[in-house]
């Protein structure tokens, strides 16, 4: 039987949606990119939201008209790259019948939604940074969500709608949000793109790669030489053959992957020719590299000349680490600034819609929200949540709950920038201290690495060839005798070869990864003093 089809489903609700967007950042028949005062001036026009339990939502209902411009180009198709599996699931019919709801009056005996009146939590409440002009956050208040603060605050959200089931995209609150940070931040260059929440980047990666890689038809996928070890491990029982591209100091190089797709042999190597990239742009997990935006441009070039579809996994993309002012103060940037000071993301240059773009509160407001989002082409989301809904679902109602009241209500968009400021700033502070005890503590004989601009990961070379048994040990032997060594001196390193695309390839090289992220500035000295004691007892520097 064959699936039904989106346009199947379009006649089981036959209640217009409401038509949410404006003309707003459109002026005199010209586009304009979107700004915070465009995105206020648009939710003052179309009035509260209403939204009830299970409410259907997509970007298409919050985009400016900017976005959604007819001098945008509409994105390709990409069920050549999709798998079999993707390609048959059907939307869960339970979720689709929910759109009903909407209609005023209507009274449901179809699903299995609990009354709010039996639900075990009458309200919730946290302690938040207070956000105002100033990055400083010093001061702190508290955000409270109820039961039923729609009916009795004529709010846009509360625990009766959170804590039901829900749409496999997530709330349209949380939506709506999202929608509009992607059009502040990437503002994609093509019209039809759209979002959907996810537990986080690890749930939304392992969907895509079931949506786009399939054994049986012998895929693989490519990635940094040095990529994140979670990734590569999701790959490995989906039966996916990894290809690891080399890398200088700016990340992958794009020359390297042309000239391997270029010269693919499937028959000598006995994989398909990789269609799929997956690639940490900004902070490389591990290495801490950042790919300039020319870089990105080449990546992309490349991509467009071989057909391969980008999973852009960014969870650092806000974590620049920027050089301190001639006061010693971090810059204060304005909000314009603050954006035009973010590297092009390759949503941002995407103009065939051939990224899925993964994002997380994980790295700027907590990983136990377990909470992030995806954004893509419509086609690309809508097969992402046929696979959200047999599995995940969306992200837990208490975590939309406190994270809407925090960046929607709390703060705003203005407030969620300044805050990403602040996180910059205290993560350039313990980058610098850890560049200070490296200066140091590490002898620069036999070690050397690059001040990294971004994220939260340093990776640092050793010149293995200089160990006194070189000729004898593998590279392997050594870079477990500096690990242990430090492991017995309380300090615990991660090796560069737990990150090896392809692990079954000789290790050429002896790397390690220091995290700035968690430790104290007293703690970052006393483990990299104990690292460089390590190395000198162990290469006879002592």
């Amino acid at each position: 039987m064959t699936p039904s089809s989106t346009s199947d489903l379009v006649l089981l609700d036959d209640t217009p949606s409401p038509e949410w967007h404006s003309g707003i950042c459109i002026s005199d028949g010209s586009v304009k990119d979107p700004t915070i005062a465009d995105i206020d001036a648009r939710r003052q026009a179309v009035g509260q939201m209403v939204a009830p339990t299970a409410a259907y939502a997509d970007s298409d209902m919050f985009k400016l008209q900017c976005s959604r411009a007819t001098t945008k180009p509409a994105a390709r198709r990409w069920d050549s790259h999709l798998t079999a599996e993707s390609l048959a699931r059907a939307p869960g019919i339970l979720k689709v019948a929910a759109r009903f709801l909407k209609r005023p009056g209507i009274i449901s005996l179809a699903g299995g939604l609990p009354t709010p009146d039996y639900f075990g939590f009458r309200s919730i409440s946290a302690q938040v940074p207070t956000s105002n002009q100033s990055i400083l956050f010093e001061d702190e208040s508290t955000i409270t969500m109820g039961i039923h603060d729609i009916v009795s605050e004529n709010a846009a959200f509360d625990l009766s709608v959170a804590l039901n089931y829900g749409q496999a995209a997530g709330s349209a609150q949380m939506i709506r949000w999202i929608t509009e940070h992607v059009e502040l931040v990437h503002n994609p260059p093509y019209a039809d793109w759209d979002t959907c929440l996810t537990t986080g980047s690890t749930d939304g990666l392992y969907k895509a790669l079931r949506m786009l890689c399939d054994k049986n038809r012998g895929d693989s996928w490519m990635t940094e030489e040095y990529s994140y070890a979670t990734a590569l491990e999701t790959a490995i029982p989906l039966g996916i053959r990894t290809v690891g591209i080399k890398m200088d100091s700016e990340g992958l190089i794009p020359g390297a992957m042309d000239k391997i797709l270029t010269n693919w042999d499937a028959s000598k190597i006995g994989a398909r020719k990789p269609h799929v990239l997956y690639t940490v742009p900004t902070g490389q997990n591990p290495t801490g590299s950042t790919q300039s935006a020319s870089r990105r441009r080449a990546i992309y070039d490349v991509c467009q000349k071989h057909d391969v579809y980008i999973l852009e996994d960014d969870p650092y993309y806000f974590l620049q680490l920027h050089a301190r002012t001639s006061n010693g103060q971090p810059p204060k940037l304005s909000i314009g600034e603050f954006l035009a000071s973010l590297p092009p993301s390759y949503l941002n240059i995407d103009t065939d819609g051939r990224v899925l773009r993964l994002d997380s509160f994980s790295k700027v407001l907590a990983p136990g929200t377990r909470m992030g989002w995806v954004t893509a082409s419509e086609q690309m989301i809508e097969r992402f949540i046929r696979h959200s809904e047999t599995a995940s679902q969306g992200p837990s109602g208490f975590s939309q709950a406190i994270v809407y009241k925090l960046v929607d209500e709390k703060w705003g968009h203005a407030g969620f920038l300044n805050w990403l400021q602040r996180l910059q700033a205290g993560y350039t502070d313990r980058r610098d201290v850890m560049m200070s005890a490296f200066d140091k503590f590490l002898p620069k004989l036999i070690v050397s690495w690059d001040v990294p601009s971004a994220g939260m990961f340093c990776w640092l070379k050793i010149k293995y060839n200089c160990h006194p048994n070189a000729k004898i040990y593998s590279t392997l032997d050594i870079e477990e005798e500096i690990f242990a060594a430090c492991l017995k001196r309380g300090v615990l390193l991660a090796k560069g070869s737990w990150f090896r695309a392809e692990p079954d390839l000789p290790l050429q090289d002896v790397f390690f990864r220091l995290t700035f992220a968690a430790a104290s500035a007293e703690s970052i000295e006393v483990a990299v003093r104990a690292f460089g004691t390590a190395l000198r007892t162990i290469f006879g520097l002592v």
